[in-house]
């Protein structure tokens, strides 16, 4: 999974990207330069992964892992060709960071997080047009051969164009079967998933229910079926390099249960149909991402295409039913132990032990 932390300059994206990764990229001027995207991996916290290591006491501990970029403030009108779109265009999700706090040292202006929001996606929505455009010259070309698929790309193109145009996303589009080359080449910028972060400051993290810069992006977010998320980027940062129980009481006074990186990694997995598999034992316990949907063979290949090739049968037990019972003799005992074959769907937590021969 690749997230490209995306917004205005100067909001906070590295902030934030810092706060995730652990990383130490450098704030402030950073977001007005040409300079490359910051990359960095974040592990995913999964307390299921913790109890399996204190279970069996393994020799390594892997969990899941997300790739975040980020990416130079995209600037007020910046329009067509701007580099840094071509950078975003190679995540599976964006996340929005949208400026909802006051700062009168670096902006003029006061927070608009309606105005903001809307000011980057303009920007998506540009660039959008202009690589329809392309599309559609190259398709009225072929299309005067009398190709039918070529005709109907063409049709689709015209009436995207007017849909962007309106200042509709990509998103909102209803795009037909026939379609699925326009979207495979991922090209368009505004059909992504999209994480709205609410980058607030302490106090207006501490309310932010009611704070009229989080409801605008609230709405925003539930118009475009969007996800949105209010996070104190800096306080993330500041807390990251602290002792769990010291964050956990400065956490505690602004009266949040977890970091900012478990709910934005959660709300990620959720937009993008994400779920874990577990994969347990002395050697390692292990942590794998796979899309909601796949059947055991697939996955298998994520551990080894060697199992996916030979796979024989999947060896499951959920991890809530090994939780409840404390130990796997007890699981198996009561008949929570499970053989599945290659039609089975793999379910969220599921503990697995594929068997395979080649």
């Amino acid at each position: 999974m690749k997230l490209g932390i995306v917004g205005l300059p100067n909001v906070g994206k590295t902030t934030l990207f810092n706060a995730l990764t652990g990383a130490k990229a450098e704030t402030g001027a950073y977001s007005n330069a040409a300079a490359k995207p910051n990359v960095g991996v974040a592990k995913v916290p999964d307390e299921r992964l913790d109890w399996l290591a204190d279970y069996y006491h393994p020799k390594k501990y892997t969990p899941a892992t997300i790739e975040f970029v980020d990416i130079a403030g995209i600037g007020k009108g910046s329009g067509k060709g701007n580099e840094l779109l071509n950078v975003v265009r190679q995540t599976d999700a964006l996340v929005h960071v949208v400026r909802c706090f006051e700062n009168e040292e670096i902006f003029l202006e006061n927070a608009d997080a309606a105005r903001d929001a809307e000011t980057l996606n303009l920007e998506l929505i540009l660039a959008d047009i202009e690589i329809t455009e392309r599309r559609l010259e190259r398709a009225k070309k072929n299309a005067k051969g009398g190709d039918k698929k070529y005709k109907h790309e063409v049709e689709t193109c015209e009436k995207l164009i007017e849909h962007l145009s309106d200042g509709k996303p990509a998103s909102s589009f209803e795009f037909s079967e026939e379609d699925s080359d326009m979207l495979s080449d991922n090209g368009l910028l505004s059909i992504k998933p999209v994480i709205y972060v609410a980058n607030m400051d302490e106090a207006g993290m501490a309310d932010y229910n009611n704070d009229r810069n989080f409801l605008a992006l609230k709405a925003i977010a539930e118009e475009q079926g969007a996800a949105v998320l209010p996070v104190a980027a800096k306080f993330e940062e500041d807390i990251a390099d602290m002792d769990p129980e010291e964050a956990a009481l400065f956490m505690e006074e602004l009266g949040l249960k977890e970091r900012g990186l478990s709910r934005l990694i959660r709300t990620s997995y959720d937009l993008l149909g994400y779920i874990s598999f577990l994969t347990a034992g002395e050697d390692d316990v292990h942590a794998w991402t796979i899309v909601r949907g796949t059947k055991a063979p697939k996955a298998a290949g994520k551990v080894h295409t060697d199992i996916e090739r030979g796979f024989i049968r999947a060896e499951i037990v959920a991890f809530d039913d090994l939780k409840a019972c404390g130990s796997m003799a007890a699981a198996k005992e009561k008949g929570l132990f499970r053989l599945e074959g290659k039609d089975y769907v793999m379910k969220d937590g599921d503990i697995t032990n594929f068997r395979f021969n080649i």
